[in-house]
C-alpha cells in the first residue's frame, strides 16, 4: 500500500485571507462596534501581529458552522491562535462587556432604557416549596415489584 504523503501546511503568506466572504463575517459597522471593546495588546514582549478582525470572524465561523477548532479554514488565523484569544476573553470578561454593549445599543435602538429595570420569574422557572428542609423532599423507595417479577421468571 503506498504511503499517504501528507499536506504542507500553509505558510503565514498564503494564510491571509482570501476575497471569500463567510456569512458569519462582522460588516463594517458592527467591526465599529466592538473593534473598542477589543483589549489592547499587552505591553512589552512583540507586538501583535494578528488581525483582530479576522479572531472575531473566525470565532462566529466557529459559532455559526459548529466546526472543531482544528477545522478552522486555512484563510483565518491559525486555529490555536484564535482558541487562545477566545479562552483569554473570556477569562477577562471581554465577552461579557461584548454583550452588555450589544444589549445596551439593542435595547435604546428599541426606545428602551439601556438596561432592564425588572425581570419577570415564572413558576417554571423557579421550583418552591410551601415546607423546607428535609420535609419538601420525597425518599426514594425501592421497588417490590419489579424484584418479584424478575424472580418468578428465574424460577420458571
Amino acid at each position: 500500500m503506498p504511503k499517504r504523503r501528507k499536506q504542507p501546511l500553509p505558510s503565514k503568506v498564503t494564510r491571509e485571507r482570501s476575497s471569500r466572504c463567510y456569512p458569519s463575517d462582522l460588516t463594517d459597522e458592527e467591526w465599529a462596534i466592538l473593534e473598542p471593546l477589543i483589549p489592547p495588546a499587552k505591553e512589552g514582549g512583540h507586538p501583535r501581529t494578528t488581525d483582530m478582525r479576522e479572531v472575531l470572524n473566525a470565532l462566529f465561523y466557529v459559532d455559526r458552522t459548529g466546526c472543531q477548532w482544528r477545522a478552522l479554514p486555512h484563510d483565518f488565523p491559525a486555529w490555536s491562535t484564535v482558541w487562545s484569544y477566545f479562552r483569554a476573553w473570556r477569562l477577562d470578561g471581554t465577552w461579557q462587556r461584548m454583550h452588555a454593549v450589544l444589549r445596551e445599543k439593542t435595547r435604546v435602538s428599541m426606545g428602551r432604557e439601556p438596561t432592564p429595570s425588572a425581570a419577570i420569574i415564572d413558576s417554571q422557572s423557579v421550583k418552591t416549596s410551601q415546607k423546607g428542609g428535609i420535609a419538601a423532599t420525597t425518599a426514594a423507595r425501592k421497588s417490590k415489584g419489579a424484584s418479584g417479577i424478575s424472580l418468578s421468571i428465574l424460577r420458571e
